[in-house]
């Protein structure tokens, strides 16, 4: 299959497999958030409850997109993502594997709402990290490290909004709702009684929504990582492509050439006009591939990674040249150059996307973990962040937060945490109720450790694998 060596096909089966274990894990330790509302509030029975949720995060990933997943994958350098080593490609899928899974299956185990994002993004640091120290790294590229700095404000800043938006909708419902619904909006539910009708409706509702928006987000990260792994074991099919007419480009090259050759590079900056030199030079070679013969309009294998090459670079460098206080380009223009760059019609549509069966993959992965192993998250969100047992309001509050924030997030498409976002939703709530005092302190201060702790051991777990598999391999 796809012309592998055995010992290497075994691997790419192996690394697909984990893939799909990371995306199982996820789903039984970020999804059981989700329909813990339903099933502290008798809403749901638990079974109907982490069913529904299933086939909601199924739906998520099919409909969600791809913007999170290349935002995940362009967090690793060009040149680890071109590498013409197909056992350094194993070292890195598997250290971003392994490190994945030790720390998720870990936190699972004993309870902790930790965070798959926080966890897959630290053990893609680490890896670049250590692709550094290697001696064929001339460049001492380690990591995007403007794309990683905006995937780290994400994952910041979004639990303290979900903690501050939780309040603030709290307390509009307490200024809006009439005294009556009040009444039973705000009780606590009673033991294996069902809510009313009304308040059993939106509670199932915002359990559907943050369901569908975590499988929209979440479930892109476990895209990013399969295509991490085509991408770097069998490149030859997935560097590019593959069903697309590269004469598309031809349009998007000259318009793209155009646009630049209006630049005064010599109020630029020296390191943006290198960029530029370097730039019209990876131009020049897609121009005379792509306007050369091509055997059934399509790359050749031996070109395939070079030219994945020159598009991240083409894209990288001139969003760089362009942010140069000395670019003069016109909004016009720049809304031309986006539009050549872009994934919708411009030359990034050749190196963003995944394919069907990868999302499918993913989808059924992260469908099936939601519906086994979630009762342990479960009861720490549902009794051990609060004093007092959740109420309706409570809920509700927390899982709209949750899910408005995620959504906003894919839109943007930006990883965040789904664990995070809606724990701190349920701390919120319980605040604005009975005040700080009505946390219990010991599983806040967990939930805070894990959530300071998945980064750096996420980060040193890959870094360490991937120089080990470096060196076995």
């Amino acid at each position: 299959m796809f012309g592998l060596e055995t010992d290497v096909f075994i691997l790419l089966f192996i690394s697909l497999f984990a893939a799909c274990a990371f995306e199982f894990v996820n789903g039984f330790h970020d999804t059981a958030n989700a329909v813990a509302t339903v099933i502290y509030t008798n809403s749901l029975k638990p079974t109907a409850a982490v069913v529904w949720s299933g086939i909601c995060n199924f739906t998520g990933v099919l409909l969600g997109g791809i913007g999170v997943a290349m935002g995940i994958v362009n967090l690793l350098p060009v040149e680890l993502l071109v590498d013409q080593n197909v056992y350094h490609s194993v070292a890195m899928v598997m250290a971003l594997l392994l490190s994945s899974i030790i720390w998720n299956v870990g936190t699972w185990y004993f309870g902790l709402p930790s965070s798959s994002s926080h966890t897959l993004i630290g053990s893609i640091l680490g890896v670049g990290l250590a692709f550094a120290t290697m001696p064929e790294n001339k460049t001492g590229a380690a990591v995007n490290w403007e794309k990683a700095i905006e995937t780290g404000y994400a994952l910041l800043l979004s639990p303290l909004l979900g903690f501050s938006l939780a309040i603030v909708l709290m307390f509009i419902l307490r200024r809006s709702v009439p005294d009556e619904a009040k009444d039973q909006l705000f009780k606590e539910p009673k033991k294996n009684t069902e809510p009313p009708t009304w308040i059993r409706a939106i509670l199932i509702t915002t359990c559907s929504l943050v369901s569908f928006f975590h499988g929209s987000n979440d479930g892109q990260k476990g895209v990013g990582l399969i295509m991490l792994i085509l991408i770097g074991i069998v490149p030859y099919h997935f560097a590019v492509k593959a069903d697309l007419d590269p004469h598309l480009m031809r349009s998007n090259i000259s318009g793209i050439q155009q646009t630049i050759a209006s630049l005064d590079s010599t109020r630029l900056s020296s390191t943006n006009r290198v960029r530029l030199v370097h730039t019209h030079n990876e131009l020049t070679e897609l121009s005379k591939l792509v306007n050369g013969p091509l055997v059934e309009n399509r790359i050749p294998n031996a070109k395939r990674l070079d030219v994945r090459r020159d598009l991240l670079l083409i894209n990288s460098n001139i969003k760089k040249i362009v942010e140069d206080e000395g670019s003069n380009l016109s909004a016009s223009q720049l809304t031309l150059l986006n539009k050549n760059l872009g994934e919708e019609s411009g030359l990034r549509r050749f190196t963003d996307y995944a394919p069907l069966w990868v999302i499918l993959m993913i989808a059924l992965s992260l469908g099936l973990g939601t519906m086994i192993g979630w009762r342990r998250i479960v009861v720490t969100v549902g009794e051990k962040i609060g004093k007092q047992h959740l109420t309706y309001a409570q809920g509700a509050s927390a899982e709209l937060v949750a899910a408005i924030m995620i959504g906003m997030a894919s839109w943007l498409k930006l990883p965040v945490s789904t664990t995070h976002v809606l724990s701190s939703g349920i701390a919120g709530s319980m605040v604005a109720n009975k005040g700080v005092k009505n946390l219990q302190a010991g599983t806040i201060r967990n939930i805070a450790l894990a959530w300071v702790l998945t980064l750096p051991v996420s980060i040193l777990l890959s870094f360490t694998f991937y120089i080990f598999f470096r060196w076995l391999l």
